[in-house]
């Protein structure tokens, strides 16, 4: 029997290979993405993506989003309430696990376990332990597109913002900048894969530097 997922979906390359991961394993049915936004800017969390591009993929994906809205500047508590309340509907879903495209970070890790502690719904990491650039190199190999929509400029140039991400988009990571960007060196927005139904027709818009990290508006083209 398969088990019903929801995929911790944050519109960058990370979670869209972990969900066609889950897609290609026969007991796994991922039937959301949930994906927190900041909801005095309609914008997924970090990666800065616009909501309307967020559906977007959705729609090329075939499956639907399941959205947490979060103010700016979101205290935890206010996170951890607002969280209770989607893993309640998950519950009232029969939801079975909820997967996240977490790499290596063992304290981030830590904290989805601890946060399902107790629930009937436990955490999967489908991709959890491959080596980034073994990874970052299948990404790309399978067909996976991406901007990156935001840097953090103490560890990346601004020029990055904005960029494919590509092969010479990771022969010109300076040392200590991991491929995958798992540190939060930077993050992006998957405008195709191969489990998109069709791309999404998009472009990069303006460059922001924003509360110490340069963002790249990806816009509808």
């Amino acid at each position: 029997m398969k088990k019903k997922l929801w995929m911790s979906w944050s519109s960058g390359k990370d979670s869209a290979y972990a969900l066609w991961t889950l897609q290609r394993t026969p007991s796994a049915d991922v039937v959301g993405l949930l994906t927190t936004l900041n909801e005095d800017r309609g914008r997924v969390a970090m990666h800065a993506t616009r909501q309307s591009l967020l559906n977007r993929q959705a729609e090329a994906l075939g499956i639907p989003v399941i959205a947490i809205d979060l103010p700016e500047n979101c205290p935890n508590e206010i996170y951890e309430a607002r969280m209770q309340g989607a893993l309640d509907r998950a519950n009232d879903a029969k939801i079975d696990h909820i997967a996240f495209g977490d790499l290596f970070l063992e304290d981030i890790r830590a904290y989805r376990e601890s946060m399902l502690a107790g629930q009937r719904i436990t955490p999967l990491f489908p991709i959890w332990g491959i080596p980034t650039d073994v990874l970052a190199a299948r990404m790309i190999d399978n067909g996976f597109q991406a901007y990156i929509t935001c840097i953090d400029p103490k560890k990346l140039p601004a020029s990055f913002a904005g960029r494919r991400y590509d092969q010479a988009f990771l022969d010109d990571l300076p040392d200590g900048v991991g491929p995958c960007g798992e540190n939060g060196e930077f993050h992006t927005f998957v405008f195709d894969g191969p489990n998109f139904s069709e791309p999404i027709d998009c472009r990069v818009g303006d460059t922001v530097e924003r509360d110490g990290f340069v963002f790249a508006d990806v816009v509808p083209a």
